[in-house]
């Protein structure tokens, strides 16, 4: 198999063509078709130390192209660097494009001790970077309210078919995550995908972040995959009140979320879901 130039047909950065061999039980052929792309962004933070302006590598993380200064400011916002936009003085990339520095505003302050990563992320993995085991945790800006906002079950239940409905990346490759931002009424606000779950999540985020939209305090999250421990702590630091996934959440997930008063939602089906913390939020049939 020969991967040949990252081109697609609408010069979608997120896919490239290939050609494969098929093989069936009675013939082989050769045909092209089309993946996720996964290629590594350093994101670096332009900000002041003693006085003088310096460039700090934040990390490296395997992203799907597209959306890149969002993925940069949503992480940066969910480890708790960035907190309103008009910390933001420029968003530039650098070099060939996969670098992206995040300039701030001078005077802003920075705890860079909140990075304290190792340098490289993979794209399974946005936590396990993590140099502390306190570094995990990052404090949210904003509480949830209590009880707030209510959802109907019956718009829980839709929200799978509509988030697959609007992957177009993955209807041509399915081999991407999805994260997608609904209001109480099940409409669809903001979708984002990559082969990374946290990076999905960071671009949407981040999308809302520049917008002036955060915190998400009427919104709610479906993440086309499980719930772990950092998607949970991603959307608290977001204040977004109420979390669902097509999969399964993990039990360090639920308890952050009980901890910051988060609903979360698992195995979300057209006829059925399971809710693990938060269920004043949800109204039944």
């Amino acid at each position: 198999m020969s991967v040949a130039d990252r081109t697609d047909p609408v010069r979608d950065p997120a896919l490239a063509v290939v050609q494969v061999c098929r093989i069936s039980a009675s013939a082989s052929a050769v045909e092209p078709d089309m993946l996720a792309v996964e290629e590594p962004l350093e994101i670096r933070l332009g900000c002041d130390v003693d006085g003088c302006r310096v460039h700090h590598p934040v990390s490296i993380t395997m992203r799907t192209p597209g959306h890149d200064p969002e993925l940069a400011v949503g992480f940066l916002f969910t480890e708790g660097i960035l907190i309103a936009p008009e910390q933001v003085a420029g968003i530039r990339s650098c070099g060939p494009g996969n670098v992206i520095r995040i300039d701030l505003r001078p005077n802003v302050p920075v705890d860079l001790s909140r990075l304290e990563r190792h340098f490289y992320t993979s794209s399974s993995c946005g936590v396990c970077g993590k140099t502390s085991l306190e570094a995990v945790r990052v404090r949210a800006h904003d509480r949830v309210l209590e009880g707030h906002p209510i959802v109907e079950a019956a718009v829980i239940h839709r929200l799978p078919e509509v988030l697959r409905s609007a992957q177009s990346v993955f209807d041509r490759t399915g081999g991407l995550h999805a994260a997608a931002l609904f209001d109480a009424r099940g409409n669809l606000l903001c979708l984002r995908e990559d082969v990374g779950r946290h990076n999905a999540l960071d671009k949407l985020i981040g999308s809302q972040f520049l917008a002036g939209r955060t915190p998400l305090s009427e919104d709610l999250l479906l993440l086309s995959g499980r719930a772990s421990f950092e998607l949970v702590q991603k959307a608290a630091m977001a204040g977004i009140p109420i979390l669902a996934a097509v999969g399964a959440p993990s039990s360090l997930a639920v308890s952050l979320a009980r901890e910051h008063g988060l609903t979360v939602i698992g195995f979300v089906r057209q006829d059925r879901f399971n809710m693990y913390t938060g269920a004043e939020r949800i109204r039944p049939r």
